[in-house]
């Protein structure tokens, strides 16, 4: 599941890129690719979620989807401006930008740390005490 959103989550980024840009140059960013990038963030929290709930990741995993939340938060806010055909400040850009930075690379180490843990619990039940 982890994986999944992972995928989702570098192809909002795409989207994410691009629209920056846009902001930073003093331009709005097309509502499609906002929409898009706001359909694709909300699938990967959703799957973010789903893995939280069974268990994969552990405190990681819920680290993971509070930070992707937060992001989250500051992504409506960014459109709450759009929504007012201004363009927001580029601090306010940013920060959604490195909130969603700071999740998905919380979420690639979570993937594959609690992998790694998984693995090797299985291949040896005492492998986490020594």
């Amino acid at each position: 599941m982890l994986l999944y959103a992972i995928v989702v989550f570098l192809i909002a980024a795409v989207g994410g890129v691009f629209m920056a840009h846009r902001i930073l140059n003093g331009q709005l960013a097309p509502w499609a690719v906002s929409l898009i990038h706001l359909a694709l963030g909300a699938a990967g929290l959703v799957l973010v979620l789903i893995a939280a709930i069974a268990g994969e990741g552990g405190f990681l995993g819920w680290l993971t989807l509070a930070t992707l939340l937060v992001a989250a938060l500051g992504g409506f806010w960014l459109a709450s401006i759009h929504l007012r055909k201004q363009v927001a400040s580029s601090g306010i850009v940013i920060l959604h930008a490195c909130l969603g930075i700071t999740g998905v690379l919380f979420l690639i180490g979570t993937a594959f740390l609690f992998a790694e843990m998984t693995t090797s619990m299985t291949a040896d039940p005492n492998a986490l005490a020594r």
